[in-house]
């Protein structure tokens, strides 16, 4: 893309050449000649003078010399990140690898199929998609337009998966929850898994994460919602939309997230818990079975809100400062009682 149409792109102002192409996106320090970098803060403008870049991104204010043209948008990062989605695309054009399995039954529109792919009976696979190598893809499963699988991923049968969705390599979708009945001496009977998994559009999910079908229902994933690598997420789960989950999070069966929380790494939520729009939970954090976490800032295990968790967390550790005041008083008061007997 020239500069020229990177500005009216991201809505920003150019100031300087826009006839100059751009091919990649970089860190303002290693930027070089046809690449494009961002200025974040104002203050950093020593470190963009010294820019070997072509162009870059700098925040509405700027006003400092540098040595390329620049554009001037109200977010540089994020003008950044939307110009890198269309530099450096995943996608892949025009290719079906001989060794892929396509029935008859299935419509499958996807522009890219890999060496290996198998594609179950009466599937579908809208226009522009990429199916990457390797991929397992069951009966009666819906992908979207422009959606991207990855290497190795296994959806399972009767799945369905919006538009313009990306899932990493690895990843899991459909298979069966974790319900089982407790039956006597016998041990456990396995609680019907026949329900599905419903991705809406716009949703990217990270390397070897596990989505599980629902029991009798569904588990959902809102539209717009990022997953990281690593997270489980149990059957009948209901995630809303723009949700953000970082790696290593386990969500078990039941639990409920609205729209627009932030869920930190390594969060562990019991059955039937519910997240309140707007809420963001910490890392590590863990939300027992039945919580309602509602819109604010959480920690802790079990989970309380920031400010509960910094005063409980201050008291713990004074404990060992506490520990040593009581055995120095026990000291004196031992050795007053000495000296009265004496």
């Amino acid at each position: 893309m020239k500069i020229s149409e990177i500005a009216e792109f991201t809505n920003g102002k150019l100031v300087g050449a826009g006839d100059i192409e751009i091919f990649r996106v970089a860190a303002l320090e290693t930027a070089r000649a046809n690449e494009i970098s961002f200025l974040e803060k104002t203050e950093f403008a020593e470190q963009a003078a010294q820019t070997k870049a072509a162009c870059l991104f700098v925040p509405e204010n700027f006003d400092a010399s540098v040595p390329c043209p620049f554009i001037r948008v109200v977010n540089p990062k994020l003008a950044f990140a939307v110009i890198a989605e269309q530099l450096h695309s995943h996608t892949r054009k025009n290719s079906r690898n001989e060794t892929a399995i396509v029935p008859q039954s299935s419509d499958v529109r996807a522009s890219f199929i890999g060496a290996f792919v198998s594609i179950g009976e009466n599937t579908y696979i809208g226009e522009a998609a990429n199916i990457l190598d390797g991929v397992k893809i069951g009966n009666n499963v819906s992908i979207g337009k422009c959606s991207i699988i990855h290497p190795n991923c296994v959806i399972y049968d009767d799945v369905s998966i919006g538009d313009d969705c990306v899932i990493h390599a690895g990843t899991i979708i459909g298979a069966d929850g974790f319900g089982f009945v407790r039956d006597g001496e016998r041990g456990y009977v396995k609680f019907p898994q026949i329900g599905t998994v419903v991705i809406e559009d716009e949703v990217e999910i990270g390397a070897n994460s596990c989505i599980d079908r629902g029991a009798l229902g569904e588990t959902r994933i809102g539209a717009g919602t990022k997953i990281d690598n690593l997270v489980q997420i149990a059957h009948n789960v209901r995630i809303g939309k723009r949700v953000v989950i970082a790696a290593q999070t386990g969500i078990s069966g039941s639990t409920v997230i609205e729209d627009d929380c932030i869920i930190g790494g390594q969060v562990g939520m019991g059955d039937h818990a519910t997240v309140k729009s707007g809420a963001v939970i910490g890392s590590q954090a863990g939300v027992l079975p039945g919580k309602i976490v509602r819109a604010g800032v959480w920690w802790g295990t079990p989970v309380q809100p920031l400010d509960e968790y910094k005063r409980q967390n201050a008291h713990l550790k004074s404990i060992g400062r506490l520990k040593e005041e009581v055995k120095e008083l026990k000291k004196q008061a031992s050795d007053s009682v000495e000296k009265n007997r004496s």
